[in-house]
């Protein structure tokens, strides 16, 4: 196997933005989803980095995304915010989402922005670390198409619905940043090991037929282990309500793949909340005071410090990346360019 290819990240995405801008995507929406792969690159989601390209490039050429979409901010005023994601990207609505998220929190105290005709929105840490960098504490959930069973059933309803979580800390510090699947891993993961020809650990999903697997073709015709067992899928349920339900997108079971560009749009939904601590000092302390606790017992890490040592490695040395995913790009971008 070709060892992979360094790159720096300024390098990465304009990489990227050539084969976006390439299937169709406006400037600035090639620059947005460009953005957001490499920014999960360098935290170490290879799932949701370069490996999603090809994916990506094929279903704007097939309409199943629409390449050119400029997301509406529909509801501006007040508190819930409203954007409709026009079955393009999900990375631009985003963007047009958290601006209006954080000034509405800014002047109200909390906000909220619900997203609906959207798209694989990736790593939500790279969204929600946005919100803690405005000052304020934020959540995310997003749905995505089926791939987890009801638990004790076999046919999947929900997707892996990931939740993602960011809190501002003291002056220099990164902020706290929580991203986890209701999966036990990632589907990207799989799909990652299915392009890298590798099995994948026992545990992380099941075939058709209900057994575990280490085969990621037969994990992703099946379903994956949701965490916790029926405690994960409870959770499963929670964000199905609030990133489908509530946003008024289409429920995983009736979403198009992310992966295939055949087939019905996913028409995928995210939900953010923004709140504005109220006294912004004393937060701050009182953070710090729990977060030093944790770390001072013997074993233990706080969530999110392989991720900052991941970004910071990348800003510094560049991002490691299969020479297959790149040459893959490179090919995207000058084939369309």
């Amino acid at each position: 196997m070709p060892d992979p290819i360094r790159l720096g990240l300024a390098e990465a995405t304009d990489l990227l933005t050539q084969v976006f801008a390439a299937c169709g995507c406006t400037p600035a929406a090639a620059v947005s989803v460009a953005s957001a792969l490499v920014a999960a690159e360098a935290e170490g989601q290879s799932g949701h980095g370069f490996s999603r390209v090809a994916d990506y490039a094929a279903q704007a050429r097939s309409g199943k995304v629409v390449a050119d979409a400029t997301p509406v901010l529909e509801r501006a005023d007040g508190t819930a915010l409203t954007v409709d994601a026009g079955f393009g990207f999900a990375y631009p609505a985003l963007d047009l989402a958290l601006t209006a998220l954080v000034e509405a929190a800014n002047t109200h105290g909390t906000a909220s922005v619900a997203i609906r005709n959207s798209h694989h929105c990736g790593a939500l840490s790279v969204q929600v670390e946005k919100i803690a960098q405005a000052g304020l504490v934020g959540l995310m959930v997003a749905n995505a198409p089926a791939a987890i069973a009801p638990w004790g059933a076999r046919t999947p309803i929900f997707g892996t619905n990931p939740i993602a979580f960011a809190a501002p800390r003291a002056v220099g510090a990164a902020p706290l940043v929580i991203d986890l699947s209701l999966s036990k891993v990632a589907r990207g993961k799989v799909m990652h090991a299915r392009k890298s020809g590798q099995p994948i650990p026992e545990g992380w999903a099941f075939d058709s037929d209900g057994n575990p697997t280490t085969d990621p073709e037969a994990a992703l015709a099946g379903t994956m282990a949701p965490i916790g067992g029926a405690k994960g899928t409870a959770l499963a349920l929670m964000v199905e309500v609030l990133a489908a339900t509530l946003t008024g997108a289409n429920a995983s079971r009736e979403a198009g793949s992310f992966f295939t560009a055949d087939g019905e749009r996913p028409g995928t939904g995210q939900f953010l909340l923004a709140l504005r601590p109220g006294d912004p000092g004393g937060f701050a302390d009182r953070l710090e005071s729990l977060l030093t606790d944790i770390a001072a017992q013997e074993g233990a890490r706080l969530p999110g410090t392989r991720r900052a040592t991941a970004i910071a490695r990348a800003e510094a040395e560049g991002i490691d990346v299969p020479a297959a995913y790149v040459d893959e790009a490179r090919a995207l971008a000058s084939s369309h360019g």
